[in-house]
């Protein structure tokens, strides 16, 4: 399989056939993979096109290629899913964003809940929303998707969760919380679709109660409770399943 790069500027011109590709794109070609002038590569926009192409020019810091013909990326999800996550401490995050790419998230939406324990501020000075986007395009890189799915900044949940709605919002709660759920099974398909999913220690009683007044469907993914960086990947498996779109 031919080596794939993120060239955003690729297709920005019908006209345009030589595309440079971005810094950290450029070092990796030429000082990790050490592909040399000649050598055909694969290129894609995160928009949804991605081309054959050949290597032009290369230094340490310059790498251009020729866009040649067009190829036809991974397909993409039917139902557009946003998952709308809180962030969880250390790298955990880190492997959620990667791996719900990977399953075919529309977006990714940073949450910062009651019970969360990493701070808005904290998340800025790390520049932990520019690492997470940097993560969202190498996973497409290797899963072989063309769109690179948005990676919104974060948020905090009384905020978002007041906005309107990018298609049926449902809201994953522990097993036994005390308001009317669905099983993940039982939610009919939707045109799209957010996912909320809470911190480790749980959604506050106060959280629910606002999702539900916001229209959010509280769903459980069943009996047993799960740790809370597994569950954006089984929902998200669990829903593509149920839903006929995987």
């Amino acid at each position: 399989m031919l080596p794939r790069f993120f060239a955003p500027e690729a297709g920005r011109s019908a006209a345009e056939s030589i595309v440079s590709l971005p810094e950290d794109e450029a070092a990796h070609a030429a000082r990790v993979m050490r592909l040399a002038v000649g050598d055909s590569v694969r290129v894609f926009n995160g928009r949804g096109d991605e081309w054959r192409a050949e290597i032009t020019d290369l230094t340490k810091h310059r790498v251009l290629v020729r866009l040649r013909e067009a190829v036809t990326p991974a397909v993409e999800a039917r139902i557009p899913i946003v998952l709308a996550v809180a962030v969880l401490k250390g790298d955990k995050m880190d492997d959620i964003v990667r791996d719900a790419v990977m399953l075919g998230a529309a977006g990714i939406q940073p949450l910062v809940t009651e019970r969360t324990e990493i701070g808005l501020a904290a998340i800025t000075r790390g520049n932990r929303v520019e690492r997470w986007r940097r993560i969202a395009v190498s996973s497409c890189k290797q899963c072989g998707r063309a769109v690179v799915p948005r990676v919104s900044e974060t948020q905090p949940f009384e905020s978002w969760i007041a906005q309107p709605p990018q298609g049926l919002r449902l809201m994953l709660v522990e097993p036994g919380v005390a308001a009317p759920t669905q099983h993940v099974h039982e939610v009919a398909a939707p045109a799209s679709a957010e996912i909320v999913v809470g911190p480790e220690g749980g959604w506050a009683e106060r959280e629910v109660r606002v999702a539900g007044q916001a229209g959010a469907h509280l769903v459980t993914l069943g009996a047993v409770t799960l740790r809370a960086d597994a569950v954006p990947l089984v929902a998200l498996t669990a829903l593509r399943t149920v839903w006929r779109d995987l």
